[in-house]
């Protein structure tokens, strides 16, 4: 499958979710839930919410440092949410709750160790039968390197995606690095593994060096979904080489299609053009019965914090019909999804799914039932073939 903007096929859906939602006040908001945050119930009960609505899979938001409204470090604010739990663990917890949504933790490429992450989310894949990701993102930020202290700050321009492709390319050797059928378990013959299907990866770039193999055997995937986003040249060419799913912050419908059009270049250039690809638009959503009534929320929330919301992509408030509207003249710029992010989870994560879900059905635009039993199922994405598995005589 590949990117294409005349494809009648239903819309994926699926949403990120970080603390009380997306606008810095939203913990403030009736329904929040601000002391149970850090609690396996509240992850679980959206998890379960997000299902019900059909979605494709959930983005659990993760990040180096506390969060902050100022890039140079933490700003010190304690009128916003502040810290969050790990989202490979959480991930992990709310797998065996729930049965068809996908379960995508953001993973910080940057300062974590690609055999870390490849266990880890093969470990996720395996609890969840076959319905992990991760979205791969990187961190230029001087204070979350402090955390480390193995480098410092600023680093050379380019140099954090290419570091990057690199984990990319060893985490999934690492997951091809068993076999299908490595795992033996012949209690009589005492024979539980075959060791000539475990593999040395043998990984030498500029950022790694890695032998393997993995600790943990295959996911049920073969390769769990990776994913990532693109919001600018560097970033354009690591999705188009990396990445199975492209997040398009664009706020419009021409940046959608420039970011689009960057993208496919960027296969062009990387030799990766044949490769599947979904590129999905994120938006940060406010939504109510009409677009003045989501207006009026907004606006009591900025008067909550202080200070208008920006965000750092699209944002959307109105209706459900009318953003139902938005997605479908969207996805003509090339989109095949969206990655919505709700403003106040406790409010805009049931409108996703009470809401405009009902209404992307109503239109034939979205799934009635879910139609496959992992993640790769739902994307329309084929298991891989092993790399280091000899064809079959």
């Amino acid at each position: 499958m590949s990117v294409s903007s005349s494809s009648p096929a239903p819309l994926h859906l699926a949403v990120a979710l970080d603390g009380a939602g997306r606008h810095p006040a939203a913990w403030r908001e009736p329904g929040a839930r601000p002391t149970e945050l850090f609690t396996a119930r509240y992850w679980a009960g959206l998890a379960t919410e997000a299902e019900a609505g059909l979605l494709d899979f959930i983005v659990f938001e993760d990040g180096l440092a506390l969060q902050s409204s100022s890039p140079a470090g933490p700003d010190g604010r304690t009128d916003r949410v502040r810290g969050r739990l790990d989202a490979v663990l959480t991930a992990a917890r709310v797998a065996p709750l729930t049965r068809h949504i996908g379960l995508v933790p953001a993973v910080t490429a940057t300062h974590t160790e690609p055999f870390h992450i490849s266990k880890a989310i093969a470990t996720l894949d395996h609890v969840s039968r076959g319905r992990a990701g991760l979205r791969i993102q990187v961190s230029g930020l001087a204070h979350e390197a402090r955390h480390f202290g193995r480098r410092t700050a600023p680093f050379p321009d380019g140099e954090l995606y290419a570091e990057a492709a690199d984990h990319v390319e060893v985490v999934r050797r690492l997951w091809d690095s068993w076999e299908d059928d490595a795992e033996i378990r012949d209690v009589a013959t005492g024979r539980f593994v075959d060791r000539g299907k475990l593999h040395h990866i043998d990984f030498e770039g500029r950022h790694f060096s890695v032998r393997g193999p993995s600790i943990t055997p295959r996911p049920p995937q073969g390769s769990p979904v990776v994913s990532a986003s693109g919001d600018g040249e560097a970033s354009y060419a690591f999705v188009a080489r990396s990445a199975e799913v492209g997040y398009v912050a664009a706020r419009d419908d021409d940046g959608t299609r420039a970011a689009v059009a960057a993208i496919l270049r960027a296969r062009e250039t990387t030799g990766s053009a044949g490769d599947p690809l979904h590129l999905f638009g994120e938006l940060t959503v406010f939504l109510d019965a009409d677009a003045p009534a989501a207006a009026a929320r907004l606006a009591r929330l900025d008067a909550l914090a202080g200070a208008p919301y920006a965000g750092d992509g699209a944002v959307f408030t109105g209706s459900p019909g009318q953003l139902a509207d938005l997605l479908l003249e969207r996805r003509t710029a090339g989109l095949s999804g969206f990655l919505l992010r709700p403003g106040v989870i406790a409010h805009d994560l049931p409108a996703i799914t009470r809401g405009l879900v009902p209404e992307l059905q109503r239109r034939g635009a979205f799934r009635r039932e879910y139609g496959a039993g992992t993640l790769r199922g739902l994307l329309g994405l084929e298991r891989p073939a092993n790399r280091y598995a000899r064809p079959a005589a």
